[in-house]
Order: structure tokens, then C-alpha cells, then sequence
């Protein structure tokens, strides 16, 4: 494989965003804000019946990618925006693009965007960049 600008790194697939794996994470992190567990707290917010994922959950999916792609330690630097919220069930495709390639300190590294597609509301939730060493 050739890794140049304009290279598409493979994606990483949730066809679901489950609930079951919020409460979890809630759990883990000791996190109290129930939006991640409770649907009715999520409908008086206006927002639906669905409960909203954690936003480590969503940068975790982007992290997925980029080790499924040039493995563990990979990542150099990552930087995201959390744009819209993800919820319950929906289907979200991690992407990304190659900017720049470029040495550093004798490692060949590369620039990239990252994103978070999701494909039932055709919107990008998560947008983002990532400096990744090239394991090739």
C-alpha cells in the first residue's frame, strides 16, 4: 500500500451504537449526567427517546480506525470537536484522509483528518485530526 496525500485510511464500522455499552462506560467512568442511561431525561431535554453516547465512546471509535490501520502507539496527536451528539442505535462510520506526509525526528509521520460519519442521519457528529507514525 501506498500512503500519500489524498490516501483514504480504511474505515471502522459500529453498524449500532448500543445502550448497554453507555451504561457500562457511565459505570467506569463514574459519570452522573443520565443522558447516558435515561431515555425519559434525554425526551425532556427535547432530544427523542434515545440515550446520547459519551463523547470517549465516539473518540473511541476514530482511535479504533487508526490502530486497525498502523497499529498500537500509532498515534502522535489527536485532536477532536464534538459537533452533534450520537445516540442509541445509530450506525456511525469512522473515516480519514491523509494530508501531508513528513519526517520527524527519523519517523515518517502522517497528517490526517478524522471523522465520524453518521450513515442513518448522513451528518458528521465528530470531526477532528490526527498525527499518525506510518508502520509500513
Amino acid at each position: 500500500m501506498k500512503i500519500e496525500p489524498g490516501y483514504s485510511i480504511p474505515p471502522w464500522d459500529m453498524p449500532s451504537v448500543l445502550a448497554e455499552r453507555m451504561r457500562t462506560m457511565a459505570a467506569i467512568l463514574r459519570d452522573p449526567y443520565p443522558v447516558h442511561w435515561d431515555r425519559g431525561v434525554v425526551e425532556k431535554m427535547g432530544l427523542g427517546r434515545r440515550t446520547i453516547n459519551q463523547g470517549p465512546l465516539g473518540l473511541s471509535y476514530m482511535v479504533n480506525m487508526l490502530h486497525e490501520w498502523m497499529g498500537c502507539g500509532c498515534i502522535k496527536r489527536l485532536r477532536m470537536t464534538f459537533l452533534l451528539y450520537v445516540f442509541e442505535g445509530d450506525h456511525v462510520v469512522a473515516r480519514g484522509r491523509v494530508n501531508a506526509i513528513r519526517e520527524e525526528n527519523g519517523e515518517r509521520l502522517a497528517d490526517c483528518d478524522i471523522w465520524l460519519d453518521r450513515i442513518n442521519g448522513e451528518d458528521r457528529p465528530l470531526e477532528g485530526s490526527a498525527t499518525v507514525l506510518l508502520n509500513e
